[in-house]
C-alpha cells in the first residue's frame, strides 16, 4: 500500500463548518476509489487527507478529478528526524534521475513547530545533501526539473517528488442540487461542470428536438459523471415540441415570431422549475454567455428571467467563446459537442435582440396569457 497526500484549499477556511466539508470530501474520495475498483483507506491528518492505496498511480489519476482536491502527491512517510528526511529526499532524487545536468529545488513545510529546524533551514540542509550526492544544480524557480517536497508533522515527516494538480472547488454535494439545462453544444456542459466544482449536485435536463443532439447530450453526461463522485447523476430527457409547441403556435398566430427564442427559453426554464421542485433542487443552471447570441443580450436575459421562480445560475456569463472552449477541452466535452449538429427547428430568421418587459407583457396579452 502506497501513501497519497491530498491537499484541499478553501475548505480549510470554513471555520466551525470545516469538519462537515472534510467529512464529505473523504466520503467522495472513498466513492472514487470504490467506483474505480481501487483498494484503499482514507483518513484525515491535520489539514491533509491521507489515502493508502494499492495502485498509487491509478489512484492519483482518478482522485485528481474529485472536486475539493487542490493537489495530491504520492509520498513516503518517514520519522520526523532530519537524517531520515535527508535519506528519503536523496531516494526521491535518484528515482527521478537527478544528476549534474538537471536542476532541483526544495519546498518544506514545518507543521510541527517543535521541530528544531525551521522550513528554510530544512530546505538548506536537505538540499545540500541532495546536491552533494547528485551534483545537480539548485534552481529556486518554477523552471526546476524536480521539486522535492517535505512536510514535517509531530510524529512523522512526508517526502515527495511529484505534485499533481486537482480541480479544487468544494466537495460535490455540500451545496445542494441544481437542474442544469443542457443542449448538445459546447457551453452548457461546461456550465454544469463549473457548478459541480462549487459543490452543487447537478440534474442534467435535455429538451429533445433531434436524435443527434440527444446523443451528444447523453455522451456529455457520461463525461460529467467522471467528476460526479458523491452524486448519482441521472439525465432527464423531455420532448421539446411538447414543452414549447403550443406556445410557438400562439406566437405565430399573433405575428410575434421574432420573440420565438425568448419565449422558448422561458418555457424551458418554467418546465425546469417543475423538475427542480420534484427533485428538491434549489436553482437552475444555463450556459448563457453575455452577448454571445441573440437570446443572451442583457435586455433579453432580463425578459427571459422574468417570473421564473428559481434562481438562474449562469457561470459562463463573463467568459468569451475562446475561454469556454478551452474549458470544454480541459474537461473532455469539446470533441463530443462539436460533432454533427442540428439547428433548433423553431429558430426564426430575424430573432429579437432587445426585448423589454413592457413589450413582453403586450405580447402575452395578445396571446391571451
Amino acid at each position: 500500500m502506497g501513501l497519497i497526500v491530498i491537499r484541499y484549499g478553501e475548505i480549510g477556511l470554513k471555520g466551525k463548518n470545516r469538519p462537515y466539508f472534510v467529512k464529505r470530501l473523504r466520503k467522495n474520495i472513498r466513492e472514487c476509489l470504490q467506483g474505480n475498483d481501487i483498494t484503499g483507506e482514507v483518513r484525515s491528518v491535520g489539514q491533509r487527507v491521507y489515502v493508502q492505496a494499492e495502485d498509487v498511480e491509478r489512484a492519483v489519476e482518478k482522485l485528481r478529478d474529485v472536486f475539493g482536491v487542490v493537489s495530491l502527491s504520492p509520498a513516503q512517510e518517514v520519522a520526523a528526524d532530519i537524517r531520515a528526511i535527508k535519506a528519503e529526499a536523496l531516494q526521491v532524487a535518484q528515482r527521478a534521475g537527478l544528476n549534474e545536468e538537471r536542476s532541483f529545488r526544495m519546498q518544506s513545510r514545518r507543521a510541527d513547530k517543535s521541530f528544531p529546524l525551521i522550513s528554510p533551514e530544512i530546505n538548506r540542509v536537505v538540499g545540500a545533501h541532495v546536491q552533494e550526492a547528485t551534483g545537480a544544480q539548485v534552481d529556486l524557480s518554477d523552471e526546476a526539473d524536480l521539486t522535492i517536497g517535505v512536510e514535517v508533522r509531530r510524529d512523522h515527516a512526508l517526502v515527495f517528488g511529484q505534485t499533481v494538480a486537482g480541480h479544487g472547488g468544494l466537495p460535490l454535494g455540500t451545496q445542494g442540487r441544481a437542474v442544469a439545462l443542457m443542449s448538445g453544444g459546447i457551453d452548457s456542459p461546461v456550465a454544469a461542470w463549473l457548478i459541480m466544482k462549487r459543490g452543487c449536485a447537478v440534474i442534467p435536463v435535455h429538451f429533445r428536438w433531434s436524435e443527434v443532439e440527444l446523443a451528444k447530450f447523453l455522451d456529455n453526461c457520461q463525461v460529467l459523471s467522471r467528476y460526479a463522485y458523491g452524486w448519482d447523476m441521472r439525465p432527464i430527457v423531455l420532448d421539446h415540441q411538447e414543452v414549447f409547441g403550443e406556445t410557438y403556435e400562439k406566437l405565430r398566430s399573433v405575428g410575434a415570431e421574432r420573440w420565438t427564442c425568448i419565449f422558448c427559453k422561458r418555457a424551458l426554464l418554467q418546465k425546469a422549475c417543475q423538475i427542480a421542485d420534484q427533485h428538491w433542487a434549489k436553482a437552475l443552471v444555463t450556459g448563457d454567455s453575455l452577448g454571445q447570441v441573440a437570446s443572451q443580450t442583457l435586455d433579453n436575459l432580463e425578459v427571459i428571467s422574468y417570473g421564473i421562480e428559481k434562481p438562474i445560475l449562469r457561470p459562463l456569463i463573463g467568459l468569451d467563446k475562446t475561454e469556454i472552449t478551452a474549458l470544454a477541452r480541459r474537461i473532455g466535452t469539446f470533441d463530443i459537442s462539436i460533432r454533427e449538429a442540428k439547428s433548433c427547428p423553431y429558430l426564426p430568421p430575424d430573432p429579437l435582440t432587445r426585448a423589454s418587459l413592457p413589450k413582453l407583457r403586450a405580447v402575452l396579452e395578445k396571446m391571451g396569457e
